[in-house]
């Protein structure tokens, strides 16, 4: 990873259009006394994102955002890879929630893994192996960038249960828990705070952890 540079702004931009990740990154950032923008915000268009790696796809988001409007830019990109569909979806999580009108239906994508699931006979609990991973990326208008690295392991099941999170926390059983991401209060399921001393629980507020504590020096 690049050498950590000093974090003197009091404005970041985020690089998302995703209202979820959005919030919970304001939700995350806030304590520290920093305005934050969004790309939706600004209008910025959405780069294609063609890499093989998060932290391809999270540079790309980034760097795009940051020249795009002369701010540091932190961008996350994440997805839900499961053991028995060799890491599928991967980095194209949130392909398999597209719907033709470029909208996305998280209910649909929940249900195609399920089925995938079924078709490789990974029906029993130890078999619904998956973790999620989020990567944030901080980049400068130079194209300096630092990444930070979350992830939570967990298992999958099916009905999707709760309806608070996004994306596919419904499914998500987090290891060591009896329930989903969708049924966990946004307190719990981004349980850090500086001064704790742990990385929280989410995938995001993992990756979050490590960021503070290089950037803002929170321990």
């Amino acid at each position: 990873m690049a050498e950590t540079r000093p974090f003197t702004d009091r404005e970041l931009l985020v690089a998302s259009h995703n209202a979820g990740k959005i919030r919970e990154i304001v939700d995350l950032i806030e304590p520290f006394g920093i305005t934050v923008v969004s790309a939706a915000e600004r209008g910025l268009p959405e780069p294609e994102e063609n890499g093989t790696t998060f932290e391809e796809n999270a540079y790309t988001k980034a760097y795009a955002a940051t020249v795009a409007t002369g701010l540091p830019a932190l961008s996350d990109d994440s997805g839900l890879c499961v053991d028995a569909l060799g890491g599928d979806p991967g980095v194209h999580t949130a392909d398999w929630a597209k719907l033709p009108d470029g909208s996305r239906d998280f209910t649909m994508a929940m249900r195609n893994v399920e089925e995938r699931l079924q078709a490789a006979g990974a029906t029993e609990e130890q078999k619904r192996t998956a973790r999620f991973v989020a990567v944030l990326c901080l980049c400068w208008p130079d194209g300096h960038a630092e990444y930070f690295r979350g992830e939570v392991d967990g298992t999958l099941v099916w009905p999707p249960r709760g309806d608070k999170g996004f994306g596919y926390d419904p499914v998500f059983k987090p290891d060591g828990y009896d329930v989903t991401f969708g049924e966990m209060p946004a307190s719990e399921k981004h349980a850090w705070e500086a001064g704790r001393g742990d990385l929280g629980l989410s995938h995001r507020s993992r990756a979050f952890a490590k960021f503070a504590g290089a950037v803002f020096g929170a321990q």
